[in-house]
C-alpha cells in the first residue's frame, strides 16, 4: 500500500518516533492500489489535468503507462488489450474534450463485447451541476452512460475500491463491454488513513463466474445438430475471446462438422484446416440446414441470418435451423427465429455438448463435405493464381500474397487489419494459424483501430505485430507511429498507398483546382514520417520487395513502416460493402 505522511519529521525539529507518524494515502495511491491488487498492471492514455500526477505516480508504482498522442488511440488500445487479456484494459484522459475523445473508443469496445474500462478525471459536481463554467465542464457521467454497460462516479476516497471493484466486474461479466468511471478532480487529493485505504480496497473475486447451459437445452441443441444433413459451425470473435480453445477444437474435429470462422475467430483452428470453410464461404452460408453459432451475432456482418446470403427464398425450402450459444438470453431471436438456444458461457457450453456427444457421433454426409471441398479447391486454386501477380504497381492481390507468405513463416505474429479493399481482400487471403491473432475493424466497421490495436498488442504479448493499413484508415491514427517508436515496440506497419479513399482516380466533376474528395497527396512518402521519428522507412513497388522488407521487420523487431504503393486503379468502391452505400439516382433537373 502506498502511503504519504502527514507531518512528516524535519532536521530542524526534534526526532519523532517512526511508530508515533500516523501514516497516509490519498485518492492517486487507492486509485493506484486498487488497480494493481486485480491485476491490471497497464495503462494507456495520456496525461493532462487533472490526472497528469496518476500517471507519474502509476509508473512510479511499478506500472507501465504507455502515453499516446491522442485518447481515441489509447481508448482502442485498452479495448484490444481487453480482449487479449480477458482483463478489462484501462483508458485514462482528462476530462470533457479527452473524455469525448475517449467514448468513441468506449463505444466501440461495448459493441464488440470487448472488456475496458474508461476513467476520466472531471470537473467538480458543485459547479457542474450548477452549469457555473468550470474548466471543461461536463456532465460527463451521464453523456457516457448511453455507450457503455455502465458509468459510476466516485466523489469519496474511502469509495475508491468499491468503485473500481464494480467497474472490474461490469466489464467482465455476462458478455463483456465498457465502462466508465468519472473522477472528480478533488477525489486525488483527498486523504485517508492508510490502514483503512488498504482495508477499503477489494480484489474482485470470480469477475466472469462460469455460467453452465441447462441440460434440457444441452439435448435440445443436440437434437438438431443430430438431425443436420447439412450442418455448419460458424466461429464469431466471442468463441476467439473465451480462450476455450482446445474444447472447440475438438467439437469441430469429434463431429466433423465443416467450419467457418469469422475474421477474428481466425487462427482458432489454422485456416488450412481440412475443415475449415472459409474458401466456400457463399456456398456453406446458403446451403446450410443447421448452422451453429459460437460466440457469433446474426447482425449484418452475417446479413442478420437472412436473405440472399442465407439461400434467400430458397432458405424456407432447407428449413434452415440455427442453434446458437451466447451468454446473453436478449441475444436470442434478435434477427431470426433460433431453434436451440444455448445460454451459457462458450467454454462451458461447448464443454456440455462434448459429453453429450460421445463416441458414436455420425459425421456429416459425403455428399455435403464433398461438396464444400470441391468449391474449395476450385476458389483456393483460383485464388493462388491472382497472388502471384507479379506487376508493379502493385495490386491487392499480389502485395497480399507477399504478406501471406511471411504470416505463414511467423504464425507468432499478430496481424492488425482496417480499411476498405484492405481489409477485405486481406480477410480472406492472409491465413491464420494460432487464436487470437488478428484484430481488425469488427461489428462496427469503424476505421482509426489500427495504430492503437497494434501498440496494445505488442505491449500486452510482446509478439511481433503487423498493421495491415489503407492509406486512408492509417490517417485516423498515423500520429502514433511516434509511439510506436518512444516505446520502441515491435510493430510492422503495412500502408496500402493506392492516392485516395477506395482509389485515386476520382477528379473534381467541376474541373476546379479542389481535388476529388476521395483523392489523396499523389505518392505521399508515408515512409519518411516513421523515419522522422527514429524507425524504419521502406518503398515497396513489387511483392518481392515487399516480402523482404516485411521478413527484415519481422525479424528485427524494430519499428518499421513499408509504403507498399498499390494500382490506384485497384478496388472497388466500399469494398465489399457497396450496398450499404447509398448512390445517386438519375434524376432530370
Amino acid at each position: 500500500m502506498s502511503t504519504v505522511l502527514d507531518n512528516p519529521p524535519t532536521i530542524s525539529k526534534p526526532a519523532v518516533a517512526a511508530e508515533a507518524i500516523r501514516a497516509q494515502t490519498d485518492g492517486f495511491h487507492l486509485v493506484i492500489d486498487a488497480l494493481k491488487l486485480n491485476g491490471i498492471d497497464t495503462i494507456f492514455g495520456l496525461p493532462g489535468i487533472p490526472i497528469t500526477d496518476l500517471t507519474r505516480l502509476a509508473q512510479a508504482e511499478g506500472m507501465r503507462v504507455i502515453s499516446f498522442r491522442h485518447e481515441q488511440n489509447a481508448g482502442n488500445a485498452a479495448a484490444a488489450a481487453g480482449f487479449l487479456t480477458q482483463k478489462p484494459g484501462i483508458c485514462l484522459t482528462v476530462s470533457a474534450p479527452g473524455f469525448l475523445n475517449g467514448l468513441t473508443a468506449l463505444a466501440n469496445a461495448t459493441v464488440n463485447c470487448f472488456p475496458m474500462i474508461l476513467i476520466s478525471g472531471s470537473s467538480e459536481r458543485e459547479i457542474v451541476d450548477l452549469q457555473q463554467g468550470d474548466y471543461e465542464e461536463m456532465d460527463q457521467l451521464n453523456a457516457a452512460k448511453p455507450f457503455c454497460k455502465a458509468a459510476f462516479r466516485i466523489l469519496h476516497a474511502q469509495d475508491i475500491g468499491i468503485g473500481i471493484a464494480r467497474a472490474i466486474r461490469t466489464a467482465l461479466s455476462g458478455r463483456p463491454g465498457g465502462v466508465y468511471l468519472d473522477l472528480p478532480a478533488k477525489l486525488f487529493s483527498q486523504t485517508m488513513d492508510a490502514v483503512a485505504g488498504r482495508e477499503s480496497l477489494i480484489k474482485v473475486i470470480d469477475p466472469a463466474p462460469r455460467q453452465l447451459p441447462a441440460p434440457d437445452t444441452v439435448q435440445r441443441a443436440l437434437q438438431v445438430l443430430e438431425g443436420a444433413k447439412r450442418p455448419l459451425i460458424l466461429l464469431g470473435k466471442g468463441a476467439a475471446y473465451a480462450q476455450a480453445d482446445d474444447e472447440i477444437r475438438a467439437l469441430v474435429e469429434k463431429t466433423g462438422i465443416p467450419y467457418l470462422p469469422m475474421s477474428m475467430a481466425k487462427g482458432l483452428l489454422p485456416d488450412t484446416h481440412e475443415q475449415s470453410a472459409a474458401a466456400a464461404r457463399s456456398y456453406v452460408l446458403a446451403e446450410a440446414d443447421v448452422v451453429l453459432l459460437v460466440g457469433a451475432r446474426l447482425n449484418w456482418l452475417l446479413s442478420h441470418g437472412k436473405g440472399k446470403t442465407w439461400g434467400g427464398p430458397d432458405a424456407q425450402k432447407l428449413a434452415k435451423k440455427f442453434i446458437q450459444i451466447d451468454i446473453s438470453p436478449t441475444e436470442i431471436d434478435s434477427n431470426v427465429p433460433i431453434a436451440a438456444p444455448l445460454i451459457g458461457d462458450i467454454g462451458s457450453c461447448v464443454s456440455a455438448l462434448l459429453a453429450g456427444i460421445g463416441s458414436g457421433w455420425k459425421k456429416p454426409p459425403a455428399e455435403w463435405t464433398g461438396a464444400i471441398a470441391e468449391r474449395k479447391d476450385k476458389n483456393l486454386s483460383k485464388m493462388a493464381a491472382m497472388l502471384t501477380q507479379d506487376v508493379s504497381p502493385m495490386n491487392f492481390h499480389g502485395a497480399l500474397g507477399a504478406i501471406r507468405d511471411v504470416v505463414r513463416q511467423r504464425p507468432d505474429a499478430i496481424v492488425v487489419n482496417e480499411g476498405a479493399n484492405t481489409l477485405d481482400f486481406a480477410r480472406s487471403i492472409v491465413d491464420m494459424y494460432e487464436p487470437r491473432k488478428r484484430l481488425d475493424c469488427g461489428t462496427w466497421g469503424i476505421m482509426g483501430i489500427g495504430m492503437g490495436f497494434a501498440v496494445a498488442a505488442a505491449v500486452t504479448t510482446g509478439k511481433p505485430v503487423i498493421a495491415i493499413e489503407g492509406d486512408s484508415a492509417f490517417g485516423f491514427s498515423g500520429m502514433e507511429v511516434e509511439t510506436i517508436c518512444r516505446y520502441d515496440l515491435p510493430v510492422c506497419v503495412v500502408i496500402f498507398n493506392n492516392n485516395g479513399v477506395y482509389k485515386g482516380t476520382d477528379a473534381n466533376p467541376t474541373g476546379g483546382k479542389d481535388p476529388a474528395p476521395t483523392v489523396f497527396v499523389k505518392n505521399s512518402r508515408y515512409d519518411l514520417l516513421m523515419e522522422a521519428f527514429g524507425g524504419k522507412g521502406v518503398v515497396a513497388t513489387t511483392p518481392d520487395e515487399l516480402k523482404r522488407a516485411l521478413q527484415e521487420a519481422v525479424a528485427s523487431g524494430r519499428p518499421t513502416l513499408i509504403n507498399a504503393v498499390i494500382d490506384e486503379t485497384a478496388g472497388t468502391e466500399s469494398g465489399r460493402i457497396t450496398s450499404l452505400n447509398p448512390q445517386k439516382a438519375a434524376i432530370n433537373k
